[in-house]
């Protein structure tokens, strides 16, 4: 029995020291990133470059227009993605019957939410601008694409929240004479709205990273003025950080960097808004 006893506790702090070593292995590498694109792009942080816009001169290169262009396109996104993944998930979760039919389309949600992201933009090259015609380089169109790429997470994160809400609520909701769909939206969405905003954050951060899919569909182009609505021609972050990588001038190198931080801040802020939220509005049953 001793030596049953000490083996439990042998492996108990293997598993601690390896749990330990990998949070660590993952710190440093963010530190590194961090450190380098700090060492790197600090100095080209200035009003002068988050008010330029992009030029071939690195001296009077900005990021105002791909930042604006950044946040039309998670307008969009947000705008479609939201609603239709949030009313999918409560379809799926409390009115479809539970039929092959259900399951089919609950197991082609799990396979388009792993689906790599180029695939989501040969999607928005075929059917946006090759079918509809929708105006090349546009956030309307980079907003649509990103909408497909992320709902199929939102629709997972919602299904998960609404599952986590006690079968107690809609029995005493049902109970006073609510209706099936009072219950729904009364009771059961505003106590999973908090796990439905952490996954639609996550979900946007990452839309928010995204470049290949806006490659496909043009949003690559030389873009000097800012647009002024969702139609006109826009570059966002991630592909005017690709478009600066690959410039002979050396002297974009500081400017490459220094649009990385900001879209990491970004990134950073967005992750930390879905931590607060489901922090504050947690609710353990």
């Amino acid at each position: 029995m001793a030596d049953r006893v000490a083996k439990r506790y042998s492996a108990e702090r293997r598993f601690r020291a390896i749990g330990f070593a990998a949070v660590a292995i993952s710190v440093a590498f963010l530190a590194f990133l961090l450190i380098t694109m700090l060492a790197k792009g600090v100095g080209g942080l200035d009003m002068a470059f988050l008010t330029g816009t992009d030029s071939t001169e690195a001296a009077r290169a900005g990021i105002w227009g791909a930042l604006k262009g950044s946040l039309l396109t998670m307008l969009v996104t947000i705008a479609l993605a939201f609603p239709i993944g949030v009313l999918a998930a409560l379809y799926l979760e409390e009115f479809a019957p539970r039929n092959r039919w259900t399951d089919m389309i609950e197991v082609s949600i799990n396979n388009l939410a792993a689906v790599p992201s180029i695939i989501f933009g040969l999607l928005g090259l075929a059917v946006f601008l090759n079918f509809m015609h929708l105006p090349r380089s546009a956030p309307l169109v980079g907003g649509l694409t990103l909408a497909l790429m992320t709902m199929p997470v939102i629709v997972i994160a919602g299904r998960n929240a609404v599952k986590s809400v006690p079968p107690s609520i809609r029995d005493a909701a049902l109970g006073v004479g609510a209706s099936k769909m009072q219950v729904v939206f009364h009771h059961v969405l505003p106590l999973a709205l908090p796990g439905i905003l952490t996954g639609t954050i996550i979900g946007l951060a990452r839309a928010l990273g995204e470049t290949a899919p806006l490659l496909m569909i043009g949003m690559r182009a030389f873009i000097v003025s800012p647009p002024n609505g969702i139609t006109d021609p826009s570059s966002v972050l991630p592909v005017q950080i690709f478009l600066w990588s690959d410039e002979v001038d050396r002297a974009f190198v500081e400017k490459t960097s220094a649009a990385i931080i900001v879209l990491l801040v970004f990134m950073l802020v967005m992750n930390g808004l879905a931590i607060y939220l489901r922090n504050k509005f947690e609710r353990r049953w």
